[in-house]
């Protein structure tokens, strides 16, 4: 079984930090999650944030929320350019790693 690696959580965070941090933010909500979290796109300093961590391969689409078909285009391009967290060879999406991770502790 693939883990999630913590280290890669990381570099998520500082590519976000680098497109995000101290940049005035657009936030456009779309909907909400379960938990009743908002879900939006965000853009920094007219960057999509959502999208360049996707194309970077530092985040997810999450299909249960995604309306963008662009973003499946861009996950793809990142899974066949091996980018970011596609570079592993069986990387573990996180809705699942968080399920096993529970499951462990129970």
């Amino acid at each position: 079984m693939a883990h999630q690696r913590k280290p890669f959580g990381t570099k998520s965070k500082h590519s976000l930090s680098e497109l995000c941090f101290d940049k005035e933010a657009e936030i456009t909500p779309r909907v909400k999650d379960r938990y009743q979290r908002i879900v939006a796109r965000v853009k920094c300093a007219g960057v999509d944030a959502n999208a360049e961590q996707v194309s970077r391969g530092m985040a997810w689409v999450y299909r249960r929320y995604a309306m963008d078909h662009d973003l499946y285009v861009l996950e793809h391009g990142a899974k066949v350019g091996k980018r970011g967290l596609w570079a592993d060879s069986s990387p573990t999406p996180p809705w699942q790693w968080r399920k096993n991770s529970n499951a462990r502790q129970i």
